[in-house]
């Protein structure tokens, strides 16, 4: 691990108390595909957004009270409904509704990938790396689809690999991006270690007049540009693989940070 980390490194072996969340809403179907797949061998509380939280970011809610209520889904499941972001939600799971800080926070499982650009938009991501400014292991999970064999098999698979992560533990403000391609499982080619692309998506705005002759906008985007670098976590996806990232919450560029020491930028008059 690098110098200066700190490291989570549980000692119990395999039984987690687990906060999940995701920024789909509270009735989600990849968020009880999870939840199914943890509860009886971990303990789980479901912290959720009370409806779509989608694309929000790192957003939080400061302008008016935030409310939570205990519900029971449709699925049979039981969890706390927050008029809130996900960010919001790993806030209050984690400082109100818990007694105790978690062993792990996950996110998802997301329909939709959160690779390259999008990771910066993500809801989901966000609410892992929330998690991870406190100093709890969290792993943010998505799909390239809505299929519910693939919701099982991302479900099973974010399970071993969040076993994994308790054991070895995550430096302090890493989380792992977990995308998964939306095929059958026995299509899919395996596990790559990726890093996040950088690719603009090929974006449109379409302008159009209301009836009360407004002018208004659509925002729209086509597929992410392709890319043929196997590092890349689209790429990852689009060869088939489940694709892994670790993301830091810490975006400080520490090359430029030397580099602009020797701007004598403090001379400049002001």
């Amino acid at each position: 691990m690098p110098n200066g980390h700190d490291v989570f490194r549980p000692y119990r072996l395999l039984f987690m108390d687990i906060l999940l969340t995701n920024d789909d809403g509270i009735h989600a179907e990849g968020l009880w595909a999870l939840h199914g797949k943890l509860h009886g061998r971990h303990a789980v509380t479901v912290v959720a957004p009370d409806r779509e939280r989608s694309a929000v970011g790192h957003g939080i809610t400061l302008h008016h009270p935030l409310r939570s209520a205990l519900i029971k889904v449709n699925s049979g499941g039981m969890g706390y409904a927050v008029e809130g972001t996900p960010v919001d939600c790993v806030k209050i799971g984690l400082m109100e509704i818990l007694d105790e800080k978690p062993d792990m926070v996950i996110s998802g499982i997301n329909p939709g990938a959160n690779v390259g650009v999008n990771i910066n938009y993500s809801g989901t991501v966000a609410a892992a790396k929330e998690a991870a400014l406190y100093k709890v292991p969290a792993i943010a999970v998505s799909i390239q689809g809505r299929t519910a064999d693939a919701y099982d098999y991302a479900a099973s698979f974010t399970r071993t690999l969040a076993e994994h992560v308790f054991k070895k533990g995550l430096p302090f403000g890493t989380i792992l991006n977990v995308n998964v391609p939306d095929i059958p499982m026995n299509k899919v080619a395996g596990v790559r270690i990726s890093r996040q692309g950088t690719a603009l998506y090929k974006e449109n705005v379409e302008k159009r007049i209301d009836p009360r002759n407004r002018t208004y906008y659509w925002h729209g985007h086509d597929a992410q540009m392709a890319s043929d670098n196997p590092d890349i976590d689209s790429t990852a996806l689009d060869d088939n693989f489940i694709s892994i990232t670790p993301i830091k919450c810490d975006t400080t560029d520490y090359d430029l940070l030397e580099e602009l020491k020797q701007w004598d930028i403090h001379k400049i008059s002001f």
